[in-house]
This record gives structure tokens, C-alpha cells and sequence, in this order.
């Protein structure tokens, strides 16, 4: 069995609770969250937040649906290419429209980590896996409730 890829592998540091550091923490969650190789979903949330720069929910709003499976595609993440691109411009919308894009005013809005854990669960395509997968390296505040 592969080795789990952490927050650290990616150069990112959810744990500082800074939005843009569980930005791209969420968004290497939800490609590690689905039946793929986790080499491939991290190939693709470099293309993604590195080399194109989509590394806030409103950036990653700002590409077209062919962008974002055209990058997808970059990183080798083609089986779920399509529906992937669909459900992450459907969150990166929602998370937007509901809590400012910021996944901390989603947190400080939550009385619990159950509640945490439903409000992401309630992101399109954002399932048990994705959810757990987020939560091993979010601040230790989001655990607490």
C-alpha cells in the first residue's frame, strides 16, 4: 500500500489556519478523496494551484469548466476529469457565495466538529473520504466541539 501524501509533501501548511493554506489543503483533499492514484491527484493539484496559480476559491471560479478539465488533464487526473471539474467550480462557487471564500468563516460559523465535518460533507462531491482526509491536518480548533 502506497504511503499516505500529507499537507507537508505538498508544500502546504493547513494546520497555520491561514485561508489560503486550507484552500489548497481542501482542495488537494477533494482530488485525494476520489478512487485515484494519490501520485496522479497530487500531479493534478500542482498543475492546478502551482502552475496556474488557481489557489483561491475565487481564482479557481475565474477558469471555465475546459480549463479546469484541461488542467486536470495535465496532471494525468482524466478519469474523473469531467465530473471533477463540475463538482469543484460548483464548491469553489458555493464556498464563495455562503462563507466569503474562507473555509475559517465556515469553522467559526460551526458549533462542532460533527457540524464542521456536515457543512463540507454538504460540498458537492465532498464525501466521508474527502472529509477525513481534510480533517487529519486542519487546526487543532476544528477538532474541538
Amino acid at each position: 500500500m502506497a504511503a499516505k501524501i500529507g499537507a507537508a509533501e505538498l508544500g502546504i501548511d493547513p494546520r497555520s489556519g491561514e485561508d489560503s493554506e486550507l484552500f489548497k489543503w481542501f482542495v488537494a483533499s477533494y482530488l485525494f478523496g476520489k478512487r485515484i492514484s494519490g501520485k496522479i491527484a497530487a500531479d493534478a493539484w500542482r498543475v492546478i494551484v502551482e502552475k496556474h496559480g488557481r489557489d483561491t476559491p475565487r481564482k479557481l471560479c475565474n477558469c471555465s469548466w475546459q480549463e479546469l478539465v484541461d488542467m486536470l488533464g495535465e496532471g494525468h487526473y482524466k478519469r474523473y476529469d469531467e465530473s471533477t471539474a463540475s463538482r469543484l467550480l460548483e464548491t469553489c462557487k458555493k464556498l464563495n457565495e455562503d462563507y466569503g471564500g474562507s473555509l475559517s468563516k465556515l469553522a467559526e460559523s460551526c458549533d462542532s466538529r460533527a457540524e464542521r465535518e456536515r457543512r463540507l460533507r454538504a460540498f458537492k462531491g465532498v464525501g466521508p473520504k474527502t472529509v477525513q482526509i481534510f480533517m487529519r491536518e486542519v487546526p487543532e480548533r476544528w477538532k474541538q466541539g
